[in-house]
């Protein structure tokens, strides 16, 4: 057997399986409607343009043929996943959505696995945050010390997963705990980390608005505007503007209102003696006995 697109090496059983579904996608495949999706995907978008409905028909011959575990279905899926065909890797996640009560901890490390190994897309990337790791939170097979490895990961990808996983914790953990998660994450460089950052955010504004509009004063002129803009879209236009970067303007006006109101005060207090010392020690001093009083204490004062 001779596997065109494989990367990985295979043992013969992984084979059969990936030729077969090889085979179903170079006959299957659709240039026309590879050039109808490709403009959603500015990353990328390496497919064969296969139809939802024969994709279901593929996942479902694989399950009934070869039965395969869900172990096997997960190392599968590294190799499905490296080829970065499109079709291979929703393959793989369809194949694993159909196993999901049976998920354990070698389930876990394969799909972190390949998460951050291969993933390149921001739709595979969204089916596994929403579809299958939420099943290792609710299954316990792993928790968020675990997840929030992921969020160093050196994939990018990996990173937003983590982020848009914790949308299943909303209502079922304290959202201190969920803004602590992202805490890290305010300052990722990448796009599409932030967009899954922002996109949490929102959601979770809608169960927790005053949690979440505090964390987001908090970062709002340190953190990604792309951030910012996501997590604030479905808040009102007077309410959006508390959220805006402050200008270099702005923080120099706040700068000299302080300092005039400080002005304001010393011009109040200038000739009011500050205690009855002070007072005596200014009227004894035969250095500035000529000097006018109010110049006197505005010297005092700037020492």
């Amino acid at each position: 057997m001779i596997a065109l697109t494989a990367v990985t090496e295979m043992n013969e059983r992984q084979l059969e399986i990936f030729c077969h579904c090889e085979k179903f996608f170079f006959d299957h495949e659709k240039p026309a409607l590879v050039n109808k999706y490709a403009h959603y995907f500015t990353e990328g978008y390496d497919a064969f343009g296969i139809s939802e409905e024969e994709m279901k028909l593929l996942r479902d011959e694989v399950l009934s043929k070869w039965e395969p575990s869900v172990q096997e279905l997960a190392e599968l899926g590294r190799h499905f996943f490296a080829t970065g065909k499109y079709e291979f890797g929703s393959l793989a996640i369809m194949l694993l959505k159909k196993h999901r009560p049976r998920f354990d901890r070698e389930v876990y490390e394969s799909v972190k696995r390949f998460t951050e190994e291969s993933l390149a897309n921001w739709a595979h990337a969204d089916l596994i945050s929403t579809k299958i790791t939420p099943v290792f939170l609710e299954l316990e097979i792993a928790n968020m010390e675990d997840f929030a490895e992921w969020r160093s990961s050196p994939s990018k990808w990996s990173r937003r997963v983590s982020a848009v996983t914790m949308l299943w914790q909303r209502g079922k953990l304290p959202p201190a705990e969920l803004l602590d998660f992202m805490r890290p994450l305010m300052s990722d460089p990448e796009r599409v980390v932030h967009q899954g950052v922002g996109w949490f955010l929102r959601e979770l504004w809608r169960l927790f608005p005053t949690e979440v509009e505090e964390f987001l004063l908090e970062h709002k002129d340190s953190a990604p505007r792309l951030i910012i803009q996501y997590a604030t879209e479905k808040m009102s236009k007077d309410k959006k503007r508390r959220f805006r970067k402050t200008t270099a303007r702005e923080r120099s006006q706040d700068r000299q209102g302080k300092k005039s109101f400080g002005d304001k005060r010393n011009l109040k207090n200038r000739g009011k003696p500050q205690n009855r010392q002070g007072f005596k020690s200014r009227r004894r001093s035969s250095d500035d006995a000529g000097m006018p009083f109010r110049i006197r204490h505005t010297e005092e004062s700037d020492e």
